[in-house]
């Protein structure tokens, strides 16, 4: 098994495919698969020491699910049955998705809520992000004046992500372990 769990929720696929951008610079017994939440469960989840997380921020802030209107259910459902598990001694970095321009209001919100979710849970959050290079007005992901973790915008900085990802990404390493 790899020593580092890839989980993302997703509605349009553009979470999916920044995790697969992820897992194609480690190998596998480094990095397993990215594994979409509503294909996974409590107990394979919790197996890992060390995770990177995955969710685009929807509509008007939310978590992708069935109540974000999405097709499939996702982190909206996939975190209450994770509930009750004590994330002390786990790793975990966050990556979020979101639209700085449409949504400037609630930008990268749900990023906000599943630092929250690990955070009060005992996990260790590493991979904090900073603002400057973005134009929004408000998120629920900005603490103490950085973001929780990686911000990508797809929709309006796509030619940035790349670049972004590898100082994300070499930034977490010695957290995780990373051979970079």
């Amino acid at each position: 098994m790899a020593r580092i769990g890839l989980f993302f929720g997703s509605n349009t696929g553009k979470t999916r495919k920044v995790a697969k951008m992820i897992k194609k610079r480690f190998d596998d017994d480094t990095l397993a698969d990215p594994l979409n939440v509503n294909r996974t469960s409590a107990a394979d989840f919790a197996g890992y020491s060390h995770l990177i997380l995955g969710t685009p921020t929807l509509g008007e802030g939310l978590l992708p699910g069935l109540s974000a209107d999405c097709e499939n259910e996702s982190w909206e459902e996939f975190l209450p049955q994770i509930e009750g598990l004590d994330f002390t001694g786990k790793t975990v970095a966050i990556f979020g998705l979101g639209d700085q321009v449409g949504y400037a209001d609630e930008f990268l919100d749900a990023m906000g809520e599943l630092h929250e979710f690990f955070s009060e849970r005992g996990a260790t959050m590493v991979g904090e992000w900073p603002t400057t290079g973005y134009e929004f007005t408000h998120s629920e992901a900005v603490v103490d004046g950085k973001f929780v973790g990686l911000a990508l915008d797809l929709d309006n900085q796509s030619n940035l992500t790349e670049e972004r990802l590898g100082a994300w990404l070499r930034q977490i390493a010695p957290a995780f372990e990373l051979p970079l």
